[in-house]
């Protein structure tokens, strides 16, 4: 939010520092030439409005960005926001041939029934029958993968194979997607399997308004028993910024009609439905409750009634991982009994299994089916998870500093030398700061502390500031933005991809202050707040 003048005194001020006129010792000379080309290059991307808005929206990146030769002057940030994500689109096109988006899902049925509905009298005479026998009944895998072919056009290849009691079947499916235009797309799919004849369907999209769109799936099936054709068909509309109301009709095979109203916000997810068709009609009520912390805690139960019975359902899920997410879900109703579904989804691929606990409501399959997965959840999280992304951040931060190294290098010298320039102003400020009582830098560090006695055995990597931080002063006061600090002149990162800190003593006054300052956090002082109590 600068002001150009404001730009102009800072670069006046850095260019008296660095001038190399200004130093007579040849070592010091170079280093304030290279130091006063660098503010020389900053301001000439500052001072042009085009360059900084660049710069200010997605830095050195957007500046190394080909193609901006081509764009008017006279744009708006909100212009060059739009000319760099064409660029972007237009750098992803050369790669389109290369990238596809694979998704799949692994569905793993478990029957354990006999943990809680045993049979005792028929197994009195079966070796091994005092054991509950768990066993896998059925399973569902299904794998899809895009082919972009042009621009608009892409290919889908799906597949799916499952078997249930030692009876299954597979199909396999391409479908042909065509982006008509900025309002709709249509997509053609073809499809065979073992159980079922050949299917041809259509499926078309398309937005009536800036917020209600529809779509319409069409499809024959074709088997021994004949052809039979079925049409979907649902209206959506945004009702208002997180609302979308929901309007399906589908004819054929179990038809139905079917109303949904579905709320997203940041902190929770509320979805309220009503069907009536053949076999089934039923309403369903359920809420997901967001916790805003760093693994998407997330916490759900719903409740569905109709003619197949009442079912409630009630679970969590959490990231454990960057790319992976743990969630576990209880399913408790009449006539359906209590179920455990366990689900992780990890990048693009979902694995799912239910595990089929009773068919009767038995309080202790609630129990177990509610703490189990809690006590091996919180297990696993402290005996293998914990230490397994603790390990992976080391190996990443090790990795980071090894590809940083020569440009962390080349900082910390650039800085030393900022620094050693610095020494002349800044003698020259701590005498006119004194001579007013002012604003007086004792010492200052940047970097990793460690206060907490949990983190004792990590080590402390800061460095000292206090010459640099002494000649940002002006007029006895400091202000540092919102911004790391790691870029202030004299400063560099002393532990990368780490929690940095800024730590000042000063004094101002005749009064000695103390304050510590996150690295993004803006930082004003003098400020009474920082003041060291005597009788403390």
């Amino acid at each position: 939010q600068a002001s150009q003048e404001e730009l102009k005194a800072a670069y006046r001020r850095l260019c008296m520092l660095y001038h190399p006129d200004k130093h007579r010792d040849p070592e010091l000379k170079i280093q304030a030439e290279r130091l006063f080309n660098l503010v020389h290059q900053a301001y000439e991307v500052l001072s042009d409005p085009q360059t900084r808005a660049i710069y200010d929206i997605y830095g050195r990146r957007g500046l190394e960005m080909e193609g901006w030769e081509v764009v008017e002057r006279r744009r708006t940030p909100a212009e060059i926001r739009e000319e760099f994500e064409r660029l972007q689109r237009e750098r992803e096109e050369r790669r389109l041939q290369q990238r596809t988006n694979p998704k799949g899902t692994i569905s793993v049925g478990i029957d354990a029934t006999d943990l809680f509905d045993r049979y005792d009298e028929e197994y009195e005479d079966v070796p091994g029958s005092s054991f509950p026998q768990i066993e896998i009944n059925k399973m569902h895998i299904s794998q899809s993968i895009e082919a972009p072919l042009t621009a608009t056009d892409t290919a889908i290849l799906s597949g799916n194979l499952s078997t249930q009691n030692g009876n299954g079947g597979g199909s396999i499916n391409i479908a042909l997607r065509r982006v008509t235009s900025a309002k709709g797309w249509g997509e053609l799919e073809f499809g065979a399997g073992d159980l079922q004849g050949p299917l041809f369907g259509l499926k078309i999209f398309r937005n009536l308004t800036p917020r209600c769109f529809i779509t319409t799936n069409c499809a024959l099936q074709f088997s021994s028993r004949g052809v039979r054709p079925g049409l979907t068909t649902v209206l959506a509309r945004n009702l208002d910024k997180n609302t979308m109301g929901y309007l399906q009709w589908r004819w054929g095979i179990q038809s139905a009609m079917n109303t949904s109203i579905v709320r997203d916000t940041k902190t929770s997810h509320f979805t309220m439905a009503l069907q009536l068709g053949i076999p089934h009609s039923f309403m369903m009520v359920s809420y997901q409750h967001k916790f805003q912390d760093e693994d998407q805690t997330r916490v759900k139960g719903s409740l569905k009634a109709g003619f197949f019975g009442t079912i409630v359902e009630y679970g969590a899920e959490r990231r454990i991982s960057r790319h992976s997410i743990l969630g576990a879900t209880v399913s408790v109703g009449v006539p359906q009994g209590v179920s455990l579904k366990i689900k992780l989804n990890r990048a693009s691929q979902t694995y799912f299994f239910p595990v089929h606990l009773t068919d009767q409501l038995l309080p202790s399959a609630v129990f177990y089916a509610t703490v189990g997965p809690l006590v091996i959840y919180f297990a696993m999280h402290r005996l293998i998870i914990k230490p397994y992304l603790r390990a992976q951040k080391e190996r990443e931060l090790e990795k980071q500093r090894e590809s940083t190294a020569s440009d962390i290098l080349q900082k910390k010298q650039e800085a030393e030398a900022a620094v050693r320039l610095m020494q002349e102003s800044v003698r020259r400020i701590i005498e006119a700061e004194e001579a007013r009582m002012g604003l007086i830098v004792v010492n200052a560090w940047y970097g990793k502390f460690v206060n907490d006695n949990s983190r004792k055995n990590e080590k402390v990597k800061v460095i000292d500031v206090t010459v640099p931080l002494q000649c940002l002063v002006k007029d006895s006061k400091l202000i540092l933005t919102e911004a790391s600090k790691a870029g202030l002149p004299g400063f560099y990162d002393p532990c990368v991809g780490e929690e940095k800190s800024l730590k000042v003593l000063y004094q101002f006054r005749g009064v000695l202050h103390q304050v510590m300052s996150a690295d993004n956090e803006a930082l004003r002082i003098p400020k009474q707040s920082h003041r060291i109590d005597a009788d403390g």
